[in-house]
């Protein structure tokens, strides 16, 4: 037997936790507590973290208090807020970081940018609400308000306790505020769990020892959580679990004046959050709250309290902690920082007082006051020299271009463009020169179409699009030869789509407009039969790709494209005569498409189609992007992106870091797509979605799953344009998408969101760091390890994890760095991720071999199940992109299933009873058998089902279903292995609420011939109590002796509800019969009845001789598995809360040893190497971690300096 590793030495390689504090040094650094670890950020120039430390062990960071250097007056700490700011021009700072039970002294160096630690972690008795810096010589003193209402003074660097105080209200308290500079001056504010806010001095002591409470403020109706005092006006402001932030006016607190106005009143009560408010901060003109809406809300200090800016930067689970620095406190621009449960820190500038006012303005909506004859029908934005003008076209004929508050009429049209018209613009550059024009383009109802020029309308010519109504004209660019030409179409009657290239030139007369007429387009037979979208593919010469109102995408071929695929059928078939002259008519007639994707959008509609990096993209009424590849002039979907919740009607896609893709350098664009075709084959662009979320104009962000921007308009049936902000192009990040000016029509009027020649800025967003799920995580599964080759050899750690949030999330990790980068982001699933299960995928190399060496690819199939019986497959291709070094992934979308689909497919399923609506799938489990894959699902309804997906043909189909087990089947793992002849069999173990452990054979699935006839068994053939209440986790590995490598022993572990883990030692025997069959005899069971405090949720088998256990009471346990039994072997702590899923894996390169990554409330990966250490060496070990802390033990007597 192989043996055991002797000892194990942890490191925290990367920790993604809830943020839960932040405080600002300046206007230069940031200081961020996540978990146990303290990080600063430098905001000079380009936001970066420049140091990280642990600093208070197992204790999450709740609270970060910088030193104090007084000049006069107070400034901002410990949430105490005046106009009076104090300079930090100190290299050194000292900085208190405490949070739980535990706090410490840190020293910051802001010329070398490092952390030092100063002093032992000092352990109170008590939970650590506030820390207050105090006046002293010749050291400073602490000031710790404690949970129970009590007060501590502390020397801050030796840790020695000087005095203790308590209140003679012993209650718990949620929140505790200190005021004052001196000891004897000092005030607490405390917020107690009775919803009360209590204010008492420990020099008011009775001979007891105990001090009386002097103020009491009521009102709230919930636990109050934040606490903030602006001493400049005596105001005090409280947070609440009751959604609300009040506002008080106390007086002056602290020194003569004790515990201020006798009488203290609420001045006011905010309401704006939709869920709990955890923070609150306080500046002589602003408000600023964050709660678990996942808002800070920016509240007007005047008037009636309403809110005047909204930030929002984080994923549901809300805003964790809020800072603000001395700019924003002394009216000045300054920075507003909020961290998040989704363990993201996100900034923003916020701008001077006076321009707050504008940016409330601007959220009011701008009539610009259109004063043409008739009602507005069609809106459109012209771009001139970065000035934008509005182009309207109205009921009776007349197209009307602003000039700041004027309105031209450009253009009218007869009585045939009355009542009914269709309007397009786009900018032509003029042949031969580098001028560009504006181009519109004008249909009616009698076939006719107008195209002029917007500065010159008497230039134009008159096309004619058949004998019926236009439905609508769309501008396209398509590459005529090597030159680039705007073609115009037009969808007339009759299915029938005419085309003309549009070409403006100059001589000297001026400018006139030339048109050349081409092969129209024949839209499949359908009711609504018009075009809504189209666009040339550039690295595919002669392809149109078109949408339909019908929903469906359209593949055209130009004539020479066409001629030649004929030609190739004649000479494959050997055509004659007849079919000859058929073929001359079809060259002369409409030209019908090589491919259709029929109705993919649904029956509402194609909005929008466009070409970005060789991949298409198309959006409709059905609330979903689909992304699209042209492989052999045959279209097909890679994926469906959705968009949140409720936003049905999308629009457009708008890319962000670049322009458009139909932009002005389209040429210069697909040169450089030619120089690194293969990555960016594989990568994505990251895009935002534009459509409409009831009555509002929405820019959705998918992957940061946030609203940009929304504008209340009435809804989607109205014609509209968008400018984006004019540093988009520059600017990678979404948040700049969201400060463009929408344009539209309501209620007859032109309205806009802002004006158009707003530049303002102010509020920008900056994310220092990227979040992940903002909810538990409830899976998570590791694909596989890439190596970047070269002088500096990079190592990512590729997950997928899924989330309470609905979204899947591929991530890759760099240990060595702590980077972590979201690759993907998947949100197919309608209710919470449960499990995931994952199967390499092997890449052939240039031989046509399969190529397992290759480490700078990664290819996988990835399945997801969890609540609403809902099923997900996707084909993941990562790449290291050799330019950027980082890896960059392709998702492939191969099949989706819900057990319900047919219910909801019923016309009449409002009359009959659904199949239990709420079934989830708990865990699952994937064989790979042949050229399809088998999925074992256990299921809340009591079943067992197995899947087989087929990733050539793209489909799941269910096998078979079980529900022996009559009640909830919380765990799944399958163990396939080979008998003395060969032949392969297939074991599946299942785990209930009741404890037991069932046994199936599934052999006979693995026969591809049984197909639909295979009935599958009725019970299983091997069971088994282990655990008094429900088996969470299961796992599985061979357990191969000296002596017994022939014999098929395999140990099974397994962790319970009731905080068991067991291990089952099993033997598999294959009976000598002609119908076969399998038995199981059980050669040892070992269990440890209190393995952890909690349920085991995750169990991993590194080895046949070691195990991991993961627990919700954050201890990750090592055990060594002798022949006698389970033995532990270390105990490691997790700084993730609610641990849900564990997965363990021996490593790859240099470092080799183990890793395990631990999800919950955040992602947390350890690195286990293995060394020999001798016993002494341990205990030296053990000796200099408890010189690192210091306990700090009170009495509740009274003691004084």
């Amino acid at each position: 037997m192989a043996s055991p590793v002797e000892s194990v030495v942890k490191k925290i390689a990367v920790l993604v936790a809830p943020v839960t504090a932040l405080e600002f040094l300046g206007e230069d650094f940031l200081l961020t507590g996540e978990g146990p670890i303290l990080s600063v950020y430098s905001l000079q120039a380009s936001a970066k973290e420049c140091a990280s430390l642990n600093v208070l062990h197992n204790y999450r960071i709740h609270g970060i208090r910088p030193g104090r250097k007084y000049q006069s007056g107070e400034r901002q700490f410990n949430n105490v807020i005046s106009s009076e700011i104090s300079v930090w021009d100190n290299d050194e700072e000292e900085v208190i970081v405490f949070g739980g039970k535990g706090v410490r002294l840190v020293s910051f160096n802001s010329a070398g940018q490092c952390l030092k630690l100063i002093g032992p972690l000092l352990e109170l008795q008590d939970w650590v609400l506030d820390i207050h810096w105090l006046k002293a010589q010749p050291h400073p003193l602490l000031g710790i308000a404690l949970a129970h209402n009590a007060l501590l003074l502390l020397e801050a660097e030796s840790g020695n306790i000087l005095s203790f105080y308590s209140c003679v209200e012993t209650c718990l308290l949620y929140s505790a505020l200190m005021i004052g500079q001196n000891w004897d001056s000092l005030v607490l504010v405390g917020g107690t769990v009775f919803n009360q806010l209590v204010l008492w001095r420990p020099t008011g002591t009775k001979p007891d020892g105990q001090s009386q409470v002097e103020r009491r403020l009521l009102g709230h109706s919930g636990v109050i959580f934040s606490l903030c005092y602006l001493q400049k006006s005596g105001w005090l402001a409280s947070a609440s679990d009751d959604r609300s932030i009040r506002l008080w006016s106390v007086g002056t607190l602290g020194g003569d004046a004790g515990c201020g106005e006798e009488t203290p009143t609420c001045l006011r009560v905010l309401y704006g959050h939709q869920a709990r408010v955890f923070c609150v901060k306080l500046t002589p003109s602003r408000v600023f709250s964050a709660g678990e809406d996942g808002a800070c809300l920016l509240w007007e200090w005047g008037g009636e309290g309403k809110v005047g800016c909204t930030f929002r930067g984080h994923r549901s689970g809300g805003v964790r902690a809020l800072a603000v620095s001395e700019g924003s406190v002394g009216c000045r621009e300054g920075w507003l920082a909020t961290g998040g449960a989704d363990g993201g820190v996100r900034m923003w500038r916020v701008a001077e007082e006076r321009k707050d006012s504008e940016e409330t303005q601007s959220e009011t909506q701008l009539d610009l006051a259109f004063k043409g004859q008739g009602c507005p029908k069609v809106v459109r934005l012209v771009d001139e020299d970065e000035s934008n003008t509005v182009l309207v076209c109205t009921d009776q004929g007349e197209v009307c271009l602003s000039h700041g508050d004027t309105w031209d009429v450009i253009w009218q049209g007869g009585a045939e463009f009355q009542s009914y018209c269709v309007m397009e613009i786009t900018s032509i550059q003029v042949q031969n020169s580098n001028c560009i024009v504006w181009v519109c383009a004008v249909g009616n109802l009698n076939g006719g179409v107008q195209v002029f020029l917007v500065r010159q309308p008497g230039v134009g010519v008159l096309l004619k699009a058949g004998q019926g109504k236009v439905h609508s004209v769309l501008w396209v660019k398509g590459q005529s030869g090597e030159s680039w030409n705007w073609c115009l179409l037009a969808s007339g009657s009759e299915g029938l789509v005419y085309r003309w290239t549009i070409k403006v030139m100059e001589d000297e007369s001026g400018l006139h407009m030339k048109e050349e007429t081409l092969l129209p387009f024949l839209l499949p037979p359908c009711a609504k039969r018009w075009l809504t979208a189209a666009v040339t593919l550039s690295q595919k010469k002669g392809l149109y790709l078109c949408g339909d109102r019908r929903g469906s995408l359209l593949l055209y071929a130009e004539r020479e494209r066409n001629d030649r695929r004929i030609e190739e059928e004649e000479r494959r078939m050997d055509l004659h005569g007849q079919e000859t002259e058929d073929r001359q008519t079809h060259l002369e007639g409409p030209m019908s498409p090589i491919s259709t994707l029929y109705g993919v959008h649904g029956k509402q509609g194609v909005t929008s189609v466009c070409e970005y990096q060789d991949l298409c993209y198309s959006t409709g009424r059905d609330g979903s992007v689909r992304i699209l590849t042209v492989e052999e002039n045959v279209l097909k979907v890679r994926r469906v992106q959705r968009s949140c919740r409720g936003m049905e009607w999308l629009e457009k896609v708008l890319f962000l870091g670049s322009d458009a893709p139909q932009g002005k350098k389209l040429n210069e664009r697909t040169e450089k797509r030619k120089i690194d075709l293969e990555s960016e084959s594989v990568a994505e662009a990251r895009f935002v979605m534009v459509g409409f979320h009831s009555v509002h104009f929405v820019i959705w962000d998918p992957h940061r799953q946030e609203k940009l921007l929304s504008v209340a308009c009435g809804g989607g049936h109205r014609s509209w344009a968008y400018k984006c902000p004019i540093h988009t192009h520059t600017d990678p990040h979404a948040h700049a998408i969201g400060h463009g000016t929408l344009v539209f029509i309501k209620h007859g009027a032109v309205m806009a969101s802002r004006s158009l020649a707003s530049t303002e800025t102010d509020v920008n967003g900056h994310t220092l760091k990227e979040g992940l799920h903002g909810r538990g995580i409830s899976c998570v599964c590791h694909l596989g390890s890439m190596t970047k080759t070269g002088e500096l050899s990079e190592l990512w750690e590729i997950f997928v994890t899924g989330g309470e949030d609905t979204t899947v999330g591929v991530l890759a990790v760099n240990p060595q760095s702590g980077t972590v980068k979201v690759l993907a982001v998947l949100t197919d699933h309608i209710s919470n991720v449960r499990a995931l299960a994952a199967i390499r995928r092997v890449e052939t190399n240039e031989r046509g071999r399969d190529d397992w060496t290759n480490t700078s690819l990664l290819s996988s199939l990835v399945f997801s199940a969890g609540g609403r019986a809902q099923l997900q497959c996707y084909r993941l291709l990562i790449r290291l992109d050799e330019q950027q070094g980082q890896p960059i992934c392709q998702v492939t979308q191969i099949a989706g299933h819900r057990l319900d689909e047919q219910w909801e497919r019923k016309r009449n399923r409002h009359k009959t009873v659904k199949m239990d609506p709420e079934t989830r799938y708990m865990s699952m489990a994937v064989v790979h058998n042949g050229t399809e894959y088998i999925l074992a699902l256990a299921c809340s309804d009591g079943a067992v089902r197995l899947f087989s997906v087929t990733e050539s043909n793209r489909s799941v189909d269910m096998l078979w279903e079980c529900f022996f087990h009559q009640r909830c089947v919380l765990s799944v793992a399958t163990y396939k292995l080979e008998d003395s002849q060969g032949r392969e069999l297939l074991l599946l173990f299942s785990a209930t609420t009741d404890g037991c452990i069932s046994v199936w054979d599934l052999t006979a699935v693995l026969n591809s011939k049984a197909g639909v006839s295979w009935q599958g068994p009725s019970a299983p053939f091997f069971s088994i109590p282990v655990h008094q209440s429900g088996v969470n986790t299961l796992t599985l590995a061979p357990q191969r002796e000296m002596g017994q490598m022939e014999e098929n022993i395999i140990s099974l572990a397994s962790g319970g509800d009731d905080g068991q883990l067991s291990l089952l030692s099993i033997k598999i025997d294959q009976k000598e019969q002609e119908n076969g069959g399998m038995s199981l005899q059980l050669l040892s069971q070992w269990s440890v009845p209190l393995a952890h405090s909690s349920p085991l949720t995750g169990l991993c088998l590194l080895r046949p001789t070691l195990l991991v256990s993961s627990s919700p009471d954050q201890r990750l346990c090592l055990w060594r598995v002798n022949s006698d039994g389970l033995h532990p072997l270390k105990v490691l702590f997790s700084h993730i809360a609610d641990a849900a899923g564990l997965w363990a894996w021996f490593g790859v390169g240099q470092e080799g040893g183990a890793w395990v990554v631990v999800c919950g409330q955040g992602l947390q990966l350890f690195q286990l190497t293995e060394r020999e250490m001798d016993e002494p060496n341990v205990t030296v070990n053990r000796r200099a971690k408890e010189e690192e802390r210091k306990k700090v033990i009170f009495s509740h007597r009274v003691s004084r300096t």
